[in-house]
């Protein structure tokens, strides 16, 4: 089964106040296990337009990734994102197909 996936670009205008909404969101992140794969580290926009921070966050499934973004528990955290930080937020479902290292 395929894995699902939050891919999140964001601006943070408020360091203080996106700190809160991190220490918030892991109670969400928690409970649906979570994993990131990315999390703000380096990055380079190589074409089109993006944010200074990107985060990758991978579930177990699609439908897990949905239950997590529409949980009470982040509905907490994302009311403290949105006054200090503007977020591109994508729920995608991963793939599990030939790759085009597959013979």
């Amino acid at each position: 089964m395929a894995k699902g996936y939050w891919v999140v670009s964001v601006d943070v205008n408020e360091p203080e106040g996106y700190k809160q909404y991190i220490a918030e969101n892991r109670h969400a992140f928690q409970k649906y296990g979570a994993r990131f794969l990315t999390r703000g580290g380096k990055s380079k926009i190589v074409e089109g337009k993006g944010r200074s921070r990107l985060v990758d966050i991978e579930f177990k499934d699609y439908e897990t990734t949905l239950e997590c973004y529409r949980s009470p528990e982040y509905a907490k955290a994302m009311e403290l994102r949105k006054d200090c930080a503007a977020a591109d937020f994508v729920i995608v479902d991963g793939y599990d197909g030939p790759q085009p290292t597959d013979g």
